[in-house]
């Protein structure tokens, strides 16, 4: 009768020492199985098939730029092209907006001049319609830089601005002949630079301006190599 109750403990300490190996072993694919880790990697390839072309990924090209590209309220627009757009630097508004301050300065100084020390009265009237002008530009300028985009296409740039007057140009990277970065002193200050694209029609150069310094460098590194490649047809 002692042997008895012996009998059943090693018989349940082995049972239950089985069923966590087992339930580890099912457990294991599982868990293996429930990974999102091929998901993502296929997502990313999704993502890069977007735009082939890109330099070092998007993140690389939209760091500390616009979230949303503004586009007309007006149904008569040019319509989005698909893929992933980048792009102008935050700091691209500033300039803008010192600029217009600077500009403002320059204006009152004339005619404040022209009025109290020489009498001219007539200026406060164009010194009021370019005032009225620089006004309307202000307002204008957040959505004006957040208007501004391009894309990097497998054959192709595509660069969109405007709001009231649109535009939308496609560079092929075969014709570009020069990719040239250029920045004025407000752009040194804030980091910033425009990097223009000559074609052999003098019709199709594009300036896209307020990139970060080195999305601007990276970019025309790439955009040199692609194109060397185009021409040569590799």
């Amino acid at each position: 009768m002692t042997n008895n109750p012996e009998t059943p403990v090693p018989d349940s300490t082995p049972t239950r020492t089985d069923a966590g190996p087992a339930e580890a072993v099912v457990a294991a694919p599982d868990a293996t199985d429930a990974v999102v880790a091929p998901d993502a990697t296929d997502a990313t390839d999704a993502t890069a098939v977007v735009a082939p072309d890109a330099p070092a990924g998007p993140a690389s090209l939209d760091h500390g730029t616009f979230t949303a590209l503004v586009e007309p309220r007006s149904p008569q627009r040019l319509e989005l092209e698909r893929g992933v757009w980048h792009q102008v630097s935050r700091k691209y508004l500033w300039v803008q907006r010192i600029t217009s301050g600077i500009v403002f300065s320059i204006l009152l100084v004339v005619v404040l001049v022209l009025v109290l020390a020489l009498g001219q009265r007539w200026a406060l009237i164009p010194g009021g319609i370019v005032t009225a002008l620089l006004l309307w530009d202000f307002l204008l300028q957040s959505r004006q830089a957040r208007a501004i985009g391009y894309q990097l296409r497998e054959d192709d740039l595509v660069f969109r601005r405007g709001i009231l007057w649109q535009r939308m140009v496609a560079v092929p990277y075969g014709r570009m002949q020069l990719v040239d970065i250029t920045h004025g002193p407000l752009d040194r200050g804030f980091g910033i630079a425009q990097l223009k694209f000559v074609t052999a029609a003098a019709t199709t150069g594009v300036a896209i301006p307020g990139l970060e310094q080195a999305t601007a460098e990276t970019l025309r590194d790439h955009l040199v190599a692609v194109a060397e490649s185009r021409r040569t047809g590799l």
